[in-house]
């Protein structure tokens, strides 16, 4: 397992690389020229040549690849355009804000997941098996932006339960899970992420269980006479691999994807940090935070790898 685990560390090198490339390149795609955005209306030409010497964009497109790669090797993804603050200093902080309700987010999912599918795969075609169906069904099919609205509209808006927006009512990046008066403002975006992931979770949790319930091993098992609670012990056992990989990619998903459920909820992740780069044309920011975001989604995926050869020692990596 050690052999495979750093033969996986290497591959994360070239698939890096290529990430760094992609990052590097799909902002000079889309149109327009940031530095015009720092200009006020009277500025010369000489302003904007000066100001593009000063962010490095005078240069070839291949040099500054490079000269931002090695910084990004650093640890330096340069200064926002927009703010003039370190880019990896917002990342970081915004990457923080993103992870933790995105994990809380999946770890929820899952458990609910295993609960309901497992019960719904010992009662197959009960009253049970069909709500956990339709719970899956729904999680899958309803737009995750729109579940962020509507949650708004009746908690916030409505009820006046929970706060619409924000991350704090004084308005600071400071955030404890264990302060209620902080944590209020996360009920809502979580509970917005964790519906899709609990969808595709427990139709992954019913139908692997329903197959292993029907395997030779489960009747010997039965034979045997092992209760109700051993049987599922073991099912859930052999299911395990296969939630873990499930489980990497929702939370790859939510760390890389929430742009529109943190935008809607004001919630300052890497999803509300990208639209801002994006609606400013913060080349810097743009840049460090796809970057942290993609090198995140290879990380947790490397994680999940190692892991399920902890769990299931079946999977024989070498």
């Amino acid at each position: 397992m050690f052999i495979y685990a750093i033969r996986r560390l290497l591959y994360t090198i070239p698939i890096g690389l290529g990430v760094t490339i992609i990052c590097f390149a799909l902002v000079y795609l889309a149109p327009g020229d940031p530095i015009q955005s720092l200009l006020p209306p009277d500025a010369s030409e000489e302003d904007a040549i000066a100001l593009k010497k000063a962010y490095g964009l005078d240069k070839p497109i291949p040099v500054q690849y490079f000269l931002w790669l090695m910084k990004a090797l650093q640890g330096d993804f340069g200064i926002s355009i927009q703010t003039n603050k370190p880019v990896v200093d917002e990342v970081v902080r915004a990457f923080g804000n993103t992870f933790s309700v995105a994990l809380i987010s999946v770890v929820l999912a899952m458990l609910i997941a295993l609960l309901l599918g497992a019960i719904a795969a010992f009662r197959v075609g009960s009253w049970v098996d069909r709500l956990a169906t339709a719970i899956a069904v729904l999680g899958i099919s309803v737009p995750t932006f729109w579940l962020a609205v509507v949650l708004v509209i009746i908690f916030a808006v409505e009820l006046s339960w929970l706060p619409a927006t924000g991350m704090g009512d004084s308005g600071s990046d400071e955030f404890s899970f264990f302060v209620w008066a902080q944590a209020k403002y996360a009920i809502l975006p979580i509970i917005a992420m964790t519906v899709t992931p609990l969808g595709i979770l427990m139709r992954t949790t019913r139908s692997s269980l329903v197959e292993i319930l029907s395997q030779d091993f489960i009747l010997t098992l039965r034979a045997k006479g092992l209760g109700t609670a051993a049987i599922v012990w073991h099912a859930i056992r052999n299911v395990m691999p296969q939630m873990l990989a499930m489980f990497g990619l929702q939370l790859g998903y939510l760390v890389g994807g929430s742009i529109l459920v943190e935008t809607i909820f004001t919630w300052p992740g890497t999803g509300f940090l990208l639209n801002k780069a994006i609606l400013t044309r913060d080349i810097p920011l743009l840049q460090g935070t796809i970057l942290v975001l993609a090198m995140a989604f290879v990380a947790i995926n490397l994680v999940v790898d190692v892991l399920q050869t902890l769990v299931d020692p079946r999977i024989k990596r070498t």
